[in-house]
Protein backbone atom coordinates (compact mmCIF):
# COMPACT_ATOMS: atom_id res chain seq x y z
CA UNK A 1 0.00 0.00 0.00
CA UNK A 2 1.49 3.71 -0.97
CA UNK A 3 1.76 6.19 1.98
CA UNK A 4 -0.67 8.28 0.80
CA UNK A 5 -2.93 5.42 1.70
CA UNK A 6 -1.22 4.46 5.34
CA UNK A 7 -2.05 8.47 6.18
CA UNK A 8 -5.86 7.86 5.09
CA UNK A 9 -5.85 4.62 6.78
CA UNK A 10 -4.51 5.99 10.29
CA UNK A 11 -6.23 9.56 10.09
CA UNK A 12 -9.68 7.27 9.40
CA UNK A 13 -9.12 5.17 12.07
CA UNK A 14 -8.41 7.57 14.69
CA UNK A 15 -11.07 9.72 13.62
CA UNK A 16 -13.13 6.54 14.04
CA UNK A 17 -11.76 5.42 17.22
CA UNK A 18 -11.82 8.50 19.15
CA UNK A 19 -16.30 9.31 17.78
CA UNK A 20 -16.91 5.74 18.45
CA UNK A 21 -14.88 4.97 21.08
CA UNK A 22 -16.62 8.09 22.92
CA UNK A 23 -19.75 6.97 21.94
CA UNK A 24 -19.32 3.39 23.44
CA UNK A 25 -18.27 4.69 26.69
CA UNK A 26 -21.32 7.00 27.32
CA UNK A 27 -22.55 3.93 28.93
CA UNK A 28 -20.77 4.99 32.04
CA UNK A 29 -22.48 7.82 32.85
CA UNK A 30 -26.37 6.08 32.98
CA UNK A 31 -26.01 5.58 36.76
CA UNK A 32 -24.83 8.99 37.57
CA UNK A 33 -27.59 10.83 35.32
CA UNK A 34 -30.35 8.72 36.33
CA UNK A 35 -29.78 8.87 40.15
CA UNK A 36 -28.05 12.17 40.90
CA UNK A 37 -30.60 13.94 38.37
CA UNK A 38 -33.45 11.64 39.09
CA UNK A 39 -34.59 11.40 35.84
CA UNK A 40 -35.15 7.34 35.40
CA UNK A 41 -32.99 5.35 33.31
CA UNK A 42 -35.58 5.57 29.96
CA UNK A 43 -34.65 9.34 29.68
CA UNK A 44 -31.13 8.76 29.68
CA UNK A 45 -31.56 5.59 27.07
CA UNK A 46 -34.02 7.84 24.97
CA UNK A 47 -30.91 10.64 24.79
CA UNK A 48 -28.46 7.71 23.70
CA UNK A 49 -31.27 6.42 21.26
CA UNK A 50 -31.97 9.95 19.92
CA UNK A 51 -27.83 9.85 19.25
CA UNK A 52 -28.08 6.41 17.18
CA UNK A 53 -31.30 7.61 15.85
CA UNK A 54 -29.52 10.94 14.34
CA UNK A 55 -26.44 9.50 13.71
CA UNK A 56 -28.30 7.30 11.17
CA UNK A 57 -30.81 9.80 9.75
CA UNK A 58 -27.32 12.38 9.21
CA UNK A 59 -25.24 9.37 7.76
CA UNK A 60 -26.44 9.63 3.99
CA UNK A 61 -26.64 13.44 3.74
CA UNK A 62 -23.20 13.62 5.49
CA UNK A 63 -22.16 10.84 3.03
CA UNK A 64 -23.52 12.53 0.41
CA UNK A 65 -21.38 15.72 0.81
CA UNK A 66 -18.56 14.06 1.01
CA UNK A 67 -18.75 12.16 -2.11
CA UNK A 68 -18.78 15.94 -3.74
CA UNK A 69 -17.03 17.85 -1.89
CA UNK A 70 -14.83 15.92 0.46
CA UNK A 71 -14.80 14.01 3.33
CA UNK A 72 -12.21 16.87 5.59
CA UNK A 73 -14.74 19.51 5.93
CA UNK A 74 -17.96 17.02 7.10
CA UNK A 75 -15.43 15.52 9.20
CA UNK A 76 -14.69 19.45 10.56
CA UNK A 77 -17.97 19.87 11.24
CA UNK A 78 -19.00 17.06 12.96
CA UNK A 79 -16.29 17.05 15.21
CA UNK A 80 -17.16 20.81 16.38
CA UNK A 81 -21.19 19.51 16.81
CA UNK A 82 -19.15 16.50 19.07
CA UNK A 83 -17.92 18.28 21.53
CA UNK A 84 -20.49 20.41 21.81
CA UNK A 85 -22.84 17.60 22.73
CA UNK A 86 -21.01 16.84 25.09
CA UNK A 87 -20.89 20.65 26.32
CA UNK A 88 -24.58 20.71 26.48
CA UNK A 89 -24.75 16.66 28.59
CA UNK A 90 -21.79 18.69 30.74
CA UNK A 91 -24.13 21.36 32.26
CA UNK A 92 -27.98 19.62 31.63
CA UNK A 93 -29.65 20.16 34.80
CA UNK A 94 -32.94 18.59 33.15
CA UNK A 95 -33.64 15.66 30.80
CA UNK A 96 -34.56 18.17 28.16
CA UNK A 97 -30.67 19.39 27.67
CA UNK A 98 -29.62 15.80 27.96
CA UNK A 99 -31.70 15.31 24.75
CA UNK A 100 -30.09 17.77 22.85
CA UNK A 101 -26.75 16.58 23.77
CA UNK A 102 -27.39 13.42 22.73
CA UNK A 103 -29.21 14.64 19.40
CA UNK A 104 -25.84 16.99 18.73
CA UNK A 105 -23.56 13.80 19.32
CA UNK A 106 -25.35 11.90 17.06
CA UNK A 107 -25.08 14.57 14.20
CA UNK A 108 -21.48 15.16 15.05
CA UNK A 109 -21.09 10.99 14.47
CA UNK A 110 -23.04 11.16 11.28
CA UNK A 111 -19.68 13.15 9.97
CA UNK A 112 -16.82 11.59 11.77
CA UNK A 113 -18.43 7.93 12.19
CA UNK A 114 -17.79 4.84 9.44
CA UNK A 115 -19.99 5.90 6.39
CA UNK A 116 -17.98 8.93 5.80
CA UNK A 117 -14.45 8.31 6.86
CA UNK A 118 -14.56 4.62 5.09
CA UNK A 119 -15.92 6.21 1.78
CA UNK A 120 -12.43 7.72 1.77
CA UNK A 121 -10.49 4.61 2.26
CA UNK A 122 -12.68 2.26 -0.42
CA UNK A 123 -12.17 5.11 -3.02
CA UNK A 124 -8.33 5.31 -2.20
CA UNK A 125 -7.34 1.33 -1.79
CA UNK A 126 -7.27 -0.56 -5.26
CA UNK A 127 -9.69 -3.30 -5.56
CA UNK A 128 -8.13 -6.29 -4.28
CA UNK A 129 -6.43 -4.24 -1.11
CA UNK A 130 -9.77 -2.69 -0.08
CA UNK A 131 -11.11 -4.95 2.03
CA UNK A 132 -8.16 -5.23 4.24
CA UNK A 133 -7.97 -1.20 4.20
CA UNK A 134 -11.53 -1.06 5.37
CA UNK A 135 -10.94 -3.23 8.28
CA UNK A 136 -6.96 -1.75 8.82
CA UNK A 137 -9.48 1.57 8.99
CA UNK A 138 -12.12 -0.02 11.30
CA UNK A 139 -9.53 -1.26 13.15
CA UNK A 140 -9.22 2.36 14.75
CA UNK A 141 -12.71 2.15 16.27
CA UNK A 142 -11.95 -0.81 18.22
CA UNK A 143 -8.52 0.68 19.64
CA UNK A 144 -10.72 3.83 20.44
CA UNK A 145 -13.48 1.89 21.96
CA UNK A 146 -10.94 -0.18 24.29
CA UNK A 147 -8.79 2.75 24.95
CA UNK A 148 -11.59 5.09 25.76
CA UNK A 149 -13.76 2.79 28.43
CA UNK A 150 -10.99 2.26 31.20
CA UNK A 151 -9.45 6.40 30.07
CA UNK A 152 -13.66 7.70 30.53
CA UNK A 153 -13.74 5.36 33.61
CA UNK A 154 -10.78 7.03 35.07
CA UNK A 155 -11.74 10.51 34.39
CA UNK A 156 -14.85 9.74 36.35
CA UNK A 157 -13.04 8.60 39.01
CA UNK A 158 -10.98 11.64 39.38
CA UNK A 159 -12.67 14.24 38.46
CA UNK A 160 -16.19 13.55 38.80
CA UNK A 161 -18.88 12.34 36.64
CA UNK A 162 -19.54 16.21 35.27
CA UNK A 163 -16.32 17.41 34.89
CA UNK A 164 -15.32 13.95 33.17
CA UNK A 165 -18.07 14.87 30.27
CA UNK A 166 -15.83 18.61 29.82
CA UNK A 167 -12.32 16.43 29.23
CA UNK A 168 -14.47 13.98 26.68
CA UNK A 169 -15.41 16.82 24.55
CA UNK A 170 -11.94 18.14 24.36
CA UNK A 171 -11.06 14.97 23.60
CA UNK A 172 -13.59 14.92 21.17
CA UNK A 173 -12.41 18.52 19.23
CA UNK A 174 -9.35 16.35 18.56
CA UNK A 175 -11.43 14.84 15.35
CA UNK A 176 -10.97 18.35 13.35
CA UNK A 177 -6.88 18.56 12.83
CA UNK A 178 -7.25 14.76 11.71
CA UNK A 179 -9.59 15.80 9.59
CA UNK A 180 -6.87 16.90 7.46
CA UNK A 181 -5.53 14.04 6.51
CA UNK A 182 -8.73 12.74 5.08
CA UNK A 183 -9.36 16.30 3.07
CA UNK A 184 -9.06 16.42 -0.55
CA UNK A 185 -12.76 16.77 -2.97
CA UNK A 186 -12.73 13.08 -4.66
CA UNK A 187 -12.26 12.85 -8.35
CA UNK A 188 -14.78 13.33 -10.80
CA UNK A 189 -14.77 10.47 -13.01
CA UNK A 190 -18.30 10.55 -14.42
CA UNK A 191 -18.50 11.10 -18.19
CA UNK A 192 -21.37 12.64 -19.86
CA UNK A 193 -24.57 10.86 -19.46
CA UNK A 194 -23.05 8.73 -16.97
CA UNK A 195 -24.44 7.91 -13.76
CA UNK A 196 -25.64 10.70 -11.16
CA UNK A 197 -26.44 10.80 -7.53
CA UNK A 198 -29.77 10.27 -8.41
CA UNK A 199 -29.57 7.57 -10.64
CA UNK A 200 -27.06 5.85 -7.96
CA UNK A 201 -30.27 5.96 -5.62
CA UNK A 202 -32.58 4.64 -7.96
CA UNK A 203 -30.73 1.62 -9.08
CA UNK A 204 -29.66 0.73 -5.83
CA UNK A 205 -33.05 1.15 -4.34
CA UNK A 206 -34.44 -1.42 -7.02
CA UNK A 207 -32.14 -3.87 -6.13
CA UNK A 208 -33.37 -6.07 -3.10
CA UNK A 209 -29.94 -6.83 -1.64
CA UNK A 210 -29.37 -3.66 -1.10
CA UNK A 211 -32.28 -3.58 1.51
CA UNK A 212 -31.65 -7.13 3.04
CA UNK A 213 -27.90 -5.38 3.65
CA UNK A 214 -30.14 -2.43 5.48
CA UNK A 215 -32.49 -4.96 7.67
CA UNK A 216 -29.33 -7.15 8.46
CA UNK A 217 -27.57 -3.95 9.61
CA UNK A 218 -30.53 -3.05 11.74
CA UNK A 219 -29.62 -5.75 13.90
CA UNK A 220 -26.12 -5.10 14.65
CA UNK A 221 -26.91 -1.67 15.88
CA UNK A 222 -29.77 -2.87 18.17
CA UNK A 223 -27.00 -5.38 19.38
CA UNK A 224 -23.98 -2.66 20.03
CA UNK A 225 -26.47 -0.05 21.42
CA UNK A 226 -28.20 -2.78 24.13
CA UNK A 227 -25.04 -3.94 25.65
CA UNK A 228 -22.88 -0.39 25.33
CA UNK A 229 -25.19 1.52 27.10
CA UNK A 230 -27.25 -0.94 29.33
CA UNK A 231 -24.42 -3.78 30.31
CA UNK A 232 -23.17 -1.59 33.47
CA UNK A 233 -26.55 -1.08 34.59
CA UNK A 234 -27.23 -4.57 34.13
CA UNK A 235 -24.27 -5.62 36.37
CA UNK A 236 -25.04 -2.71 38.94
CA UNK A 237 -28.50 -4.54 39.58
CA UNK A 238 -26.61 -8.12 39.53
CA UNK A 239 -24.69 -6.71 42.61
CA UNK A 240 -21.66 -6.00 40.86
CA UNK A 241 -19.06 -3.40 41.60
CA UNK A 242 -18.64 -0.62 38.99
CA UNK A 243 -15.17 -1.69 37.81
CA UNK A 244 -16.32 -5.13 36.25
CA UNK A 245 -18.43 -3.08 33.36
CA UNK A 246 -15.70 -1.41 32.61
CA UNK A 247 -13.52 -4.20 32.27
CA UNK A 248 -15.92 -6.03 30.17
CA UNK A 249 -16.30 -3.28 27.62
CA UNK A 250 -12.41 -2.94 27.71
CA UNK A 251 -12.40 -6.88 26.54
CA UNK A 252 -15.16 -5.82 24.09
CA UNK A 253 -12.65 -3.47 22.32
CA UNK A 254 -9.43 -5.53 23.04
CA UNK A 255 -10.97 -8.74 21.34
CA UNK A 256 -12.87 -6.03 18.94
CA UNK A 257 -9.29 -5.23 17.54
CA UNK A 258 -8.81 -8.84 16.12
CA UNK A 259 -11.86 -9.18 15.41
CA UNK A 260 -12.75 -6.27 13.08
CA UNK A 261 -9.16 -7.05 11.54
CA UNK A 262 -10.08 -10.68 10.68
CA UNK A 263 -12.87 -9.90 9.32
CA UNK A 264 -11.75 -7.36 6.99
CA UNK A 265 -8.97 -9.93 5.81
CA UNK A 266 -11.60 -12.61 5.56
CA UNK A 267 -13.67 -10.96 3.57
CA UNK A 268 -11.16 -10.52 0.98
CA UNK A 269 -10.78 -14.34 0.71
CA UNK A 270 -14.25 -15.68 1.31
CA UNK A 271 -18.03 -14.90 0.60
CA UNK A 272 -18.75 -11.45 2.81
CA UNK A 273 -22.76 -12.45 3.04
CA UNK A 274 -21.71 -15.97 4.10
CA UNK A 275 -18.98 -14.07 6.73
CA UNK A 276 -21.87 -12.02 7.79
CA UNK A 277 -24.82 -14.88 8.27
CA UNK A 278 -22.18 -16.94 10.29
CA UNK A 279 -21.24 -13.71 12.39
CA UNK A 280 -24.49 -12.47 13.56
CA UNK A 281 -25.82 -16.38 14.25
CA UNK A 282 -22.59 -16.49 16.65
CA UNK A 283 -23.35 -13.61 18.24
CA UNK A 284 -27.40 -15.25 18.67
CA UNK A 285 -25.12 -18.25 20.39
CA UNK A 286 -23.27 -16.06 23.04
CA UNK A 287 -26.63 -14.24 23.77
CA UNK A 288 -28.01 -17.21 24.56
CA UNK A 289 -25.07 -18.39 26.63
CA UNK A 290 -24.67 -15.86 28.83
CA UNK A 291 -28.37 -15.32 30.15
CA UNK A 292 -28.66 -19.52 30.84
CA UNK A 293 -25.71 -19.56 32.63
CA UNK A 294 -24.84 -18.67 35.98
CA UNK A 295 -23.44 -15.02 35.71
CA UNK A 296 -20.41 -14.11 37.65
CA UNK A 297 -17.13 -11.85 36.98
CA UNK A 298 -15.40 -14.96 35.21
CA UNK A 299 -18.71 -15.25 32.75
CA UNK A 300 -18.71 -11.23 32.09
CA UNK A 301 -15.93 -11.07 31.20
CA UNK A 302 -15.75 -13.94 28.97
CA UNK A 303 -19.05 -12.93 27.39
CA UNK A 304 -17.02 -8.91 26.63
CA UNK A 305 -14.16 -11.15 25.07
CA UNK A 306 -16.35 -13.28 23.09
CA UNK A 307 -18.86 -10.74 21.73
CA UNK A 308 -16.14 -8.12 21.51
CA UNK A 309 -14.69 -10.54 18.79
CA UNK A 310 -17.80 -10.63 16.78
CA UNK A 311 -18.77 -6.91 17.50
CA UNK A 312 -17.43 -4.18 14.72
CA UNK A 313 -16.51 -7.01 12.02
CA UNK A 314 -20.00 -6.49 10.57
CA UNK A 315 -18.01 -2.76 9.63
CA UNK A 316 -15.77 -3.96 6.84
CA UNK A 317 -17.78 -6.83 5.44
CA UNK A 318 -21.26 -4.56 5.16
CA UNK A 319 -19.20 -1.61 3.44
CA UNK A 320 -17.33 -3.98 1.65
CA UNK A 321 -20.13 -5.44 0.36
CA UNK A 322 -21.99 -1.88 -0.50
CA UNK A 323 -18.30 -0.51 -2.54
CA UNK A 324 -18.29 -4.57 -3.95
CA UNK A 325 -21.67 -4.36 -5.47
CA UNK A 326 -22.22 -0.76 -6.41
CA UNK A 327 -18.87 0.81 -6.66
CA UNK A 328 -16.88 3.32 -4.48
CA UNK A 329 -18.49 6.62 -6.10
CA UNK A 330 -21.28 6.75 -4.05
CA UNK A 331 -19.88 4.68 -1.81
CA UNK A 332 -20.30 7.18 1.49
CA UNK A 333 -23.77 8.08 0.44
CA UNK A 334 -25.48 4.38 -0.02
CA UNK A 335 -23.27 3.05 2.74
CA UNK A 336 -24.79 6.04 4.80
CA UNK A 337 -28.20 4.71 3.44
CA UNK A 338 -27.65 1.25 5.40
CA UNK A 339 -25.86 2.35 7.76
CA UNK A 340 -29.37 4.46 8.89
CA UNK A 341 -31.04 0.59 9.19
CA UNK A 342 -28.31 0.09 11.90
CA UNK A 343 -28.97 3.03 13.84
CA UNK A 344 -32.49 2.48 14.04
CA UNK A 345 -31.79 -0.84 15.59
CA UNK A 346 -29.56 1.61 17.41
CA UNK A 347 -32.13 3.91 19.02
CA UNK A 348 -34.09 0.95 19.75
CA UNK A 349 -31.76 -1.00 21.19
CA UNK A 350 -30.91 1.91 24.19
CA UNK A 351 -34.61 3.11 24.40
CA UNK A 352 -36.89 0.08 23.95
CA UNK A 353 -34.29 -1.62 26.72
CA UNK A 354 -34.19 1.67 29.19
CA UNK A 355 -38.36 1.57 28.46
CA UNK A 356 -38.68 -2.11 29.34
CA UNK A 357 -36.60 -1.88 32.48
CA UNK A 358 -38.36 1.09 33.89
CA UNK A 359 -41.62 -1.28 33.04
CA UNK A 360 -40.79 -4.48 33.81
CA UNK A 361 -38.14 -4.19 36.30
CA UNK A 362 -35.51 -6.45 34.41
CA UNK A 363 -33.53 -6.57 30.77
CA UNK A 364 -34.68 -10.10 30.34
CA UNK A 365 -36.67 -9.20 27.39
CA UNK A 366 -34.44 -7.69 25.73
CA UNK A 367 -31.51 -10.09 26.04
CA UNK A 368 -34.16 -12.85 24.47
CA UNK A 369 -35.15 -10.28 21.40
CA UNK A 370 -31.10 -10.20 21.33
CA UNK A 371 -30.97 -13.69 20.22
CA UNK A 372 -34.48 -13.69 18.24
CA UNK A 373 -32.62 -10.73 16.10
CA UNK A 374 -28.92 -12.33 15.59
CA UNK A 375 -31.34 -15.04 14.00
CA UNK A 376 -32.95 -13.37 11.79
CA UNK A 377 -29.98 -11.10 10.54
CA UNK A 378 -28.44 -14.00 10.20
CA UNK A 379 -31.02 -15.52 7.85
CA UNK A 380 -31.38 -12.14 5.77
CA UNK A 381 -27.78 -12.47 4.94
CA UNK A 382 -28.40 -15.91 2.53
CA UNK A 383 -30.34 -14.32 -0.22
CA UNK A 384 -27.86 -11.46 -0.72
CA UNK A 385 -26.48 -11.06 -4.36
CA UNK A 386 -22.80 -10.39 -4.06
CA UNK A 387 -22.57 -10.02 -7.74
CA UNK A 388 -21.40 -6.83 -9.24
CA UNK A 389 -23.57 -4.04 -11.02
CA UNK A 390 -21.83 -2.71 -14.30
CA UNK A 391 -23.29 0.30 -14.32
CA UNK A 392 -22.28 1.16 -10.58
CA UNK A 393 -19.02 -0.38 -11.07
CA UNK A 394 -18.61 2.07 -14.64
CA UNK A 395 -19.02 4.85 -12.74
CA UNK A 396 -16.35 4.33 -10.25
Amino acid sequence: MSKRLWIIIICAGSIIGLSVGLRQAMGLFLEPFSTQLSLGRETFALAMGLMNLFWGLGAPFAGAIADRYGAGRVAVLGGAAYAAGLLIMMTSPSGEHLLIGGTLIGLGLSGTGFTVVLGVVGRSAPEHRRSQALGLASVGGSIGQFAALPYTYAMIEGFGWIAALGILAVTAFLIVPLAYGIAGRPQDTISAGSQNIRHALRTASNIPSFWLLNAGFFVCGFHLAFVGVHLPAFLADEGFAPWLATAALTAVGATNIIGVYTFGILGGLYSKKMLLSGLYLARAVVFSLFIVTPINEASVLLFGATIGFLWLGTVPLTSGLVGHIFGTRYMSMLFGIVFLGHQFGGFLGAWLAGMAFDRLGSYDAIWWLSVLLGLLSAALHWPIDERELPEMQAAT
